[in-house]
């Protein structure tokens, strides 16, 4: 039971802030705060300050305009520090991110007189690695030679003249205490390609091995988060570190209290995670790489005692899973048919998804034998990274100075993390699935490769509920999990079955501060065009897109598909394109740019976007008064993940379109609507151009469940 001293605690710095920035308490808002407090403050803990009894996990979804983040953290912060734990806070943006680390909580700081100190953790890949800038500013090329054998797997460092300045200049900044090595707080923009040069992986690391151990700005940032009693971070650096079996990058989960913000990502998230692919005739290409590099590499350094017949090994080895490659490229050519088709992002990919998940024999047992070559190449990689590893430590002598191991360490270990990947694909795409377990989507699809083609095997998860339930909730000392859109159709089944969210674990839904009805009208016009029917409904939106805009300074119209999104732009009136900005020719948030600075200007501006703009856009005001929506969002049909999951639910004796489909349609229209109204001054208009709404029983269910607009049916 939350104890009195912790509700006063929490009821005074709503208080507190409430006062200091005189404003109203929202009921929304102390709800949450309610619901937060009460679901994660009044966890029992043993002698040894471990969670007693069942998983402590709360969801909430909050509307449009609550105040989610001084909601959770109010209620968090305190309940956090009362039970000696770490707050992690984890969103799915970086934007939400930003705004948490550099708004929300400095503000919280500030009005409600609680104490507590914060910090940002991000992945490796956003700190330099001094060892990688050292190697990038070597003027001699005989300085490393090893390093030249292996360009092609990203260790090349000829540099150019604006990457030698570049580099020069981080160092002189670095040198002057001016540049802390961290990515993001670089002045200017960083090109990929100069940036991955200079930075590192967990794999490629020698960690306190590394002569500058103590510089390391990585290191150094995950120092700091010892100190502190709030850790910002997103949901991928969290599902990476619980993959590591948690407390690897991140406090234990057994000492800490999560929030996932925007979680309904979460699942989504965690099924990327643990999904595989391989590259079939590039992986072939890099295995004949290793054959000739190691076998360079044993003519130029004459290897003694283990560490030499080790990698004698190697290069006959590869050479025969290349064979095995080839031979797999060319099954999967003769039996795939390809067929065209677009994903949620409006990308066109040719695939070959095997029904139920279930690969062909011949396929399968040559699959189990890539495995097996995979397994042996990992296993003499990791032999040879714990040589070199022994060798660092001066434990042991393998025949090469410690300074050689630092300089082949990350090597090898860029070697085996690529043979692990590889071994990993090849286990889960031959895998037997159990029969009461969801079976893995497996699948080939084709991709470019130069003026070539390319085969990419794919196995991936179908849902994330039993990761989630055995790495996160049953771990973690206690959990919250909100967003605007948790529920479908009115209960939480949805989220559940995808994240695997406790029988226990306490839900609520409360309700937004905006006054719909009153701010907007929800339009559903007839176009007489059936959405089903592409071509009609295209020229239908081409025909009444123009008044339907007509008034409106700023406008976002919303499409499922790239491809009618672009049929709609090229079918107007050529000086009417010119106030539409369309996704995809520029960067998102330079889109976005444009569009705000037309619409300062005067001038009345039209964004075109796809489901990336349907969510976590914020256009207040001017900038968006009227939003158009051009179908029910409903999945592409031919998702892989998706398919294989209403495969499998349907096997079962379930609908997987009333069960899968419809609901999550029904979440991507809600965010799509959630663009609207961003403040509680905001006002304006939703056009629905898919009459399926009102004539389909499944569409009155999802009309049901929108936010509560002003209903206005042509």
């Amino acid at each position: 039971m939350l104890s009195d001293e912790l509700k006063s605690q929490i009821q005074g710095a709503y208080t507190r802030f409430l006062e200091a920035k005189s404003l109203k308490a929202r009921y929304g808002q102390r709800l949450m705060i309610a619901e937060t407090a009460k679901g994660i403050g009044a966890i029992e803990q043993d002698d040894e300050g471990r969670r007693v009894g069942d998983p402590a996990v709360v969801a909430v979804e909050a509307g449009t305009g609550t105040g989610k983040t001084v909601a959770y953290s109010l209620a968090a912060i305190p309940a956090a520090k009362a039970a000696d734990k770490r707050l992690v806070i984890a969103t799915a943006t970086v934007a939400l991110q930003e705004q948490i680390v550099n708004k929300d909580l400095p503000d919280l700081l500030r009005n409600s007189g609680l104490s507590f100190n914060f910090a940002l953790a991000k992945g490796r890949g956003r700190y330099l690695c001094l060892s990688r800038l050292d190697l990038m500013l070597q003027e001699s090329e005989a300085q490393n030679t090893t390093a030249q054998l292996f360009a092609d797997d990203g260790f090349n460092i000829e540099v150019d003249e604006a990457g030698q300045k570049l580099f020069t200049k981080m160092i002189e900044r670095l040198a002057g205490n001016r540049w802390d090595g961290d990515r993001d707080s670089w002045p200017e923009a960083i090109e990929d390609e100069h940036w991955s040069r200079i930075t590192t992986d967990h794999s490629q690391c020698t960690n306190r091995h590394c002569p500058n151990f103590q510089q390391c700005a990585f290191f150094k940032a995950r120092e700091g988060m010892t100190k502190v009693d709030v850790i910002v971070t997103n949901h991928d650096l969290v599902l990476a570190d619980l993959a590591l079996g948690g407390g690897a990058i991140l406090p234990d989960p057994r000492d800490t209290i999560y929030v996932f913000d925007e979680g309904h990502h979460l699942p989504d998230k965690a099924i990327g995670h643990f999904a595989h692919f391989t590259r079939l005739r590039s992986t072939a290409e890099w295995l004949e790489q290793i054959a000739k590099n190691l076998t360079k590499l044993l003519a130029q350094h004459p290897l003694p005692g283990e560490l030499g017949r080790l990698i004698e090994q190697i290069p006959e080895l590869a050479r025969d899973l290349r064979t095995q490659q080839q031979f797999m490229f060319t099954a999967c050519e003769a039996l795939a048919d390809f067929r065209a088709g677009e994903d949620m992002a409006g990308r066109e990919r040719p695939r070959h998804r095997f029904t139920g998940g279930l690969v062909p024999a011949d396929l399968r047992e040559m699959g189990i034998e890539l495995k097996k070559g995979y397994a042996r190449l990992t296993d003499l990689f990791t032999r040879l990274t714990d040589l070199l590893k022994e060798a660092m430590d001066g434990e042991k002598s393998i025949g090469v100075a410690s300074y050689q191991a630092e300089e082949w360490y990350p090597l090898f270990g860029s070697l085996l993390a690529r043979a692990q990947g590889s071994w990993e694909l090849w286990t889960a795409f031959t895998l037997e699935d159990p029969e009461d377990s969801p079976p893995m989507a497996r699948w080939l699809t084709l991709v470019e490769y130069g003026s070539l083609y390319d085969i990419e095997v794919n196995a991936s998860p179908i849902l994330a509920a039993e990761t989630l339930r055995r790495t996160l909730w049953n771990v973690a000392f206690g959990a919250v999990v909100t967003s605007a859109t948790l529920t479908a159709l009115g209960t939480f089944d949805r989220f559940r079955m995808r994240s695997g969210l406790p029988r226990n674990a306490s839900t609520a839904v409360v309700p937004s501060p905006f006054k719909h009805a009153e701010a907007g009208v929800l339009r559903v016009p007839n176009l007489n065009a059936d959405p089903r029917d592409s071509a009609a409904h295209t020229a239908a939106i081409v025909r009444e897109l123009p008044s339907m805009l007509e008034g409106a300074k700023g406008s976002l119209v919303l499409f499922s598909s790239r491809r009618q999104m672009q049929d709609v732009f090229d079918g107007l009136e050529k000086d009417w394109r010119r106030r539409v900005f369309i996704q995809g020719n520029l960067s998102k948030q330079e889109t976005l740019n444009k569009h705000r600075s037309r619409v300062d200007s005067g001038e009345p501006s039209v964004l075109f976007g796809l489901a990336s703009f349907a969510e976590g856009v914020d256009l207040p005001g001017a900038y968006c008064e009227h939003v158009v929506i051009a179908k029910i969002p409903f999945a592409v049909p031919d998702d892989p993940v998706e398919a294989a999951l209403a495969e499998w639910i349907e096997a079962r004796g379930g609908n997987p379109f009333m069960e899968i489909a419809v609901p999550d349609a029904s979440l991507r229209l809600i965010q799509a609507c959630g663009r609207l109204l961003r403040t509680e001054s905001d006002s304006g208009t939703i056009s629905l151009l898919d009459r399926r709404v009102v004539t389909q029983r499944y569409g009155k269910a999802i009309l049901s469940t929108l936010p509560p607009f002003r209903l206005e049916i042509d």
